[in-house]
């Protein structure tokens, strides 16, 4: 089994952002024929290497290349217009005739509050007004606000709106899920969120859904290589690009996967778990114990031409040996489709 992830960043070492985005889509659509489970796009804004700042565009383009591929798209929802967040979701809910699932976060980034003129210390009570009227409007609801009479349309393809799930890293962040009643896909495990998400369930009475809760050391962007040696010297520098950013963005976060301190490619090879290159055999065994790879195929900008062999070996070398597994159909189970993928990036 892999995974897919897409966060668009266009360093200025790396390949023109165009020919990256229209790599993501071509990359999707051969993805969905070769075993992939599902593409995860995420969302960042006001970042000097460009990362995506509209996953829900990417997502609409991306299941309007593929017929069964699922899909993920990461919204940090404080940055959200309730109102046409609805719309948005229910018109990529339509083009992708319910494949396309939702994680909504909080967001943790200061830069990215004071891009949309928003207090970062209100952001907690912006999320519990726009989730409570988001899932309403998805629901069909005609709803009375303000003197304002709203309603969204068109309805959604899935009856009562899409997959929502909620995304963090934090023991607030599960406390959250449960009080919202959404499955919990997190970036970390930290003891105890487990159980805070389940007694904040029962508290707001909720049934438990999915939830994911990878450990620090989960690989988070993985590739596949014939020679070691080779593929960090040639792919190395921009995993490091995209671990430094990471690091920059959390430099006080020790739970979270993706997560690495490394300074140079020599010491995000040797020490980190985040940014992994298997070898074939060791991808096989991987997916034979069913485990995920997942693949972040333009990692750092990385030039298509380049990506490529790595992520054609993972069909060619890894899949046909370890058994491949089938796409999810139209209309897939994303709850489990989603429980089977290992890592969900700090970008919530």
């Amino acid at each position: 089994m892999f995974s897919l992830r897409f966060d668009m960043r266009a360093p200025s070492v790396g390949a023109p952002a165009a020919d990256l985005y229209q790599a993501a889509l071509d990359m999707s659509g051969w993805a969905e024929e070769h075993g992939c489970i599902a593409a995860v796009v995420c969302e960042h804004h006001a970042s000097p290497d460009g990362y995506l700042p509209t996953p829900l565009i990417l997502s609409a383009a991306i299941a309007a290349r593929t017929r069964s591929l699922a899909i993920n798209a990461i919204v940090i929802v404080p940055f959200y217009e309730p109102v046409r967040l609805a719309e948005e979701i229910a018109v990529v809910d339509l083009i992708s005739r319910g494949r396309t699932s939702i994680t909504l976060g909080l967001g943790y980034r200061p830069e990215e509050f004071e891009h949309f003129g928003k207090d970062v210390r209100q952001r907690g009570r912006i999320a519990d007004v726009n989730v409570s009227l988001l899932r309403r409007l998805l629901a069909g609801e005609v709803v009375e606000l303000d003197g304002r009479r709203i309603h969204a349309t068109p309805s959604p393809f899935t009856p009562g709106g899409p997959m929502l799930m909620w995304g963090g890293g934090s023991l607030a962040a599960a406390r959250r899920a449960g009080r919202y009643g959404l499955s919990f896909l997190a970036q970390a495990s930290v003891p105890g969120m487990q159980e805070e998400y389940e007694q904040s369930c029962s508290e707001h009475g909720h049934q438990p859904g999915i939830t994911l809760l990878p450990p620090r050391d989960t690989p988070s962007v993985s590739f596949v290589a014939e020679d070691i040696d080779q593929a960090w010297d040639e792919i190395g520098p921009y995993l490091l690009h995209d671990a430094q950013c990471y690091a920059e963005w959390n430099p006080d976060n020790t739970t979270s996967a993706g997560i690495s301190v490394a300074r140079t490619v020599e010491e995000l090879r040797e020490t980190s778990s985040s940014h992994r290159i298997f070898t074939v055999p060791e991808a096989i065994e991987r997916v034979a114990a069913g485990q995920m790879l997942t693949l972040s195929p333009l990692c750092g900008g990385l030039p298509p031409e380049m990506a490529w062999p790595y992520l054609e070996r993972v069909a060619e070398q890894v899949m046909s040996q370890a058994g491949s597994v089938a796409a999810p159909t139209a209309g897939p189970d994303l709850g489990g489709a989603l429980t089977n993928m290992t890592s969900i990036p700090s970008d919530s």
